[in-house]
């Protein structure tokens, strides 16, 4: 459910009250469906989870809640890594997200959305850029690079 607003998430818990209803009363599928699409519209579950939920409902199952998924809980945008890189950027600016990232070990995406989002940040380090030789040499007035000197103009011909 990436990407679901707390909107969705009621109105999804509601129809799952519904297919619940219709499970008691021994409904089908395809009437169970209809029922759901008629009030809902666009927002309504889809035909696949119309009928997950209700084989489920239909075998007992009393919770319309979503089981907690398995896996490894996101632990990197944890409360202590947010203030490592409060801390860090509140000693020097001017350390990148790479610099950041390798000092604390966690990923550079980590600490962006870390910057981005928890500490609302828009910029952590302005990086200098690198011009090609060419550039450099065509530049007057710039300490420790080459001036353009006796360069004589070439003439324009008509």
């Amino acid at each position: 459910m990436v990407g679901i607003v707390v909107e969705d998430v009621v109105k999804y818990r509601e129809q799952r009250y519904a297919i619940k209803f219709c499970a008691k009363l021994n409904k089908s599928l395809a009437d169970t469906n209809q029922m759901i699409k008629e009030p809902y519209g666009d927002s309504a579950l889809s035909y696949s989870q119309v009928s997950r939920w209700l084989n489920l409902f239909k075998n007992g199952r009393e919770e319309v809640e979503d089981d907690l998924r398995s896996g490894r809980p996101s632990s990197s945008k944890s409360d202590e890594n947010v203030s490592r890189v409060r801390k860090l950027l509140n000693s020097d600016r001017r350390m990148s997200v790479r610099m950041i990232a390798q000092t604390i070990s966690i990923s550079k995406t980590t600490v962006h959305d870390i910057v981005r989002v928890n500490l609302q940040m828009r910029k952590v380090a302005a990086a200098p850029r690198q011009h090609s030789q060419p550039y450099r040499s065509v530049r007057p007035g710039v300490p420790g690079q080459a001036q353009l000197g006796n360069v004589t103009p070439t003439p324009v011909q008509s």
